[in-house]
């Protein structure tokens, strides 16, 4: 099994509760397939760098995965058909990952200032 890093770039209009689901019917597919999720944060709304589909905004969503090569072509193809997802890259990384990114450390960070 392989390391990825999944980055999800998903439509603003969604509710949290969708978001959820979304988040929720990609773990059930991990797991089924035998993956095991390493981290899973969820960055919230954010600006994008540049429109996309004439939108400015939008939900971020960070995993880190470790599964089979087979089974991520399937996770691709769920992500290329899921309307609701504008973005997504995946990259192969050589060990897992656990440690908070620097974006969460950045949302505590504010937090903690507040």
């Amino acid at each position: 099994m392989r390391h990825y890093e999944i980055v999800l770039i998903i439509h603003p209009d969604q509710t949290t509760d969708q978001i959820l689901k979304i988040i929720k019917d990609y773990k059930q597919f991990i797991m089924q397939n035998h993956g095991i999720i390493h981290r899973l944060e969820d960055w919230g709304r954010r600006q994008l760098a540049y429109p996309i589909k004439k939108l400015h905004k939008a939900y971020y969503i960070l995993m880190n995965i470790q599964i089979l090569p087979i089974q991520i072509n399937s996770l691709k193809e769920k992500f290329f058909f899921n309307e609701m997802i504008l973005r997504n890259i995946i990259i192969s990384v050589k060990n897992k990952i656990v440690t908070p990114s620097p974006m969460l450390k950045l949302q505590d960070d504010k937090i903690d200032k507040k």
